[in-house]
């Protein structure tokens, strides 16, 4: 089955470790075999790395970017997400589940993929967090 990607204008993407610009215009670009891809704006700055899913976010990202360090970043990989699993319910917790299995796969965009709606929560639980910090500091 192709991958269908529509790119927007002057949007970057790595195909296999080369950096593909598109021009000045949408383009609809179709992947017809399995390829290692993922979009500039999927990408997480090292920097951004800073809470527990966007840590095994960047190093499935890493193991996409880097097939040379893909063995040893695996079990880094399953060992951080099994470690996710009693922190969320079940209802987000069925996204570390489904990551674990496209790593397995070595289908690393996909596993990142799954991770991207917790990341969301994840971001929320931070706010409220911080909120309620701030507002008891306030009292």
């Amino acid at each position: 089955m192709a991958l269908r990607l529509t790119l927007k204008p002057n949007e970057r993407i790595l195909i296999n470790g080369c950096v593909v610009r598109n021009t000045d215009r949408r383009q609809l670009l179709v992947i017809e075999n399995h390829a290692d891809i993922v979009r500039e704006a999927d990408l997480l700055g090292e920097s951004e790395a800073r809470t527990p899913v966007k840590e095994v976010y960047f190093f499935i990202q890493a193991a996409l970017l880097d097939t040379s360090k893909r063995k040893k970043l695996v079990p880094i990989i399953q060992k951080k997400l099994a470690q996710l699993v009693p922190v969320f319910h079940d209802e987000v917790g069925e996204h570390i589940f489904e990551a674990a299995g496209h790593v397995s796969q070595a289908d690393f965009y996909k596993a990142m993929r799954a991770l991207r709606p917790l990341m969301e929560y994840e971001d929320r639980l931070f706010e409220m967090i911080h909120a309620k910090a701030a507002a008891t500091a306030a009292e």
